[in-house]
């Protein structure tokens, strides 16, 4: 997949419009009809995304993602996309949903299909819609389809549903709505180092600061090391009440299976399966260590 950052004209394009954060399964569905459809009419396909999320971009706030872009990314590349083409909303978020259509999809790439989400807006005041790209579809001579509301359980499947799961701990729910497991990625820095002391070293990394926060908790996870190896583990997120005396928060993971390699300065990912437990003060260590190996115990 070729990712594109600047403007330029790429004819023929089957494309799938969105922001698609967290690439959900939902998300997934719209993309591959996408990629059916290019593969079956000898077109390439195309994602056009956003360099920035537009509500964040307008309220001047920081946006809080359930994946990194590089790594929403990646999972767009797995589905079979040619193109994935960034534009700036900054310099189309003033435009009418004619002069977005007109000026930019069919100037620039020509579709001979577009495929949304049904509560796909874009365009001043977010005017255009499913109804405006159907409208048009015969002038500019694309074919347009809708991806109606998918829902699991009877929920809605969307970003923000998976952000308010996350947000809960409810990690069971974000991750049947990802189609995967909710994941973190960071460098493996030096701690206190207490967790050896009590015969349960630590791989610590700082929680991103543009990824959805976790509630304070214990949980059960995946490692996933530089070297694709994967390991089960516990992780503790907060600020470790029985042992300190900070606010800071951390991202700390007993690796399981005898793991004791020294990674410090690798990048891990933290892949999170279910929420065990709040993060709690213990009146001693010798209780702190006797609930870490139930936790153990409860994956």
């Amino acid at each position: 997949m070729q990712i594109i950052s600047n403007l330029c004209c790429i004819p023929n394009l089957s494309l799938a419009l969105g922001f698609f954060d967290g690439v959900h399964i939902a998300h997934q569905k719209l993309i591959q009809k996408n990629v059916d459809f290019s593969k079956q009419n000898s077109l390439k396909s195309a994602v056009i995304t956003l360099k920035q999320q537009p509500y964040c971009f307008l309220k001047h706030i920081e946006p809080k993602y359930i994946s990194s872009r590089a790594e929403s990314y990646k999972i767009i590349e797995s589905l079979g996309i040619d193109y994935l083409i960034e534009l700036d909303f900054n310099e189309i978020s003033g435009m009418t949903s004619y002069e977005y259509l007109e000026n930019i999809l069919i100037k620039y790439f020509t579709p001979k299909a577009i495929f949304t989400g049904f509560n796909h807006h874009f365009g001043l005041n977010r005017e255009g819609n499913c109804d405006f790209l159907a409208k048009y579809q015969y002038k500019f001579g694309y074919k347009f389809e809708m991806l109606n509301s998918q829902k699991l359980n009877g929920n809605l499947i969307s970003s923000s549903a998976i952000r308010g799961y996350i947000e809960q701990g409810d990690i069971k729910n974000a991750n049947s709505m990802l189609g995967r497991e909710f994941c973190v990625s960071g460098i493996v820095v030096e701690g206190n180092k207490i967790g050896r002391t009590i015969n349960f070293p630590t791989a610590n990394i700082c929680y991103p600061q543009d990824i959805v926060e976790i509630p304070n908790g214990v949980y059960a996870v995946t490692v996933e090391l530089e070297n694709s190896q994967y390991f089960k583990g516990v992780a503790n997120f907060g600020t470790k009440p029985t042992v300190n005396k900070t606010n800071v928060k951390t991202l700390e993971t007993h690796i399981l299976n005898g793991f004791n390699k020294d990674i410090y300065g690798e990048k891990i990912k933290i892949c999170f399966e279910k929420f065990i437990r709040c993060e709690k003060k213990f009146t001693s260590i010798d209780d702190l260590k006797n609930q870490i190996k139930k936790d153990i115990l409860s994956i």
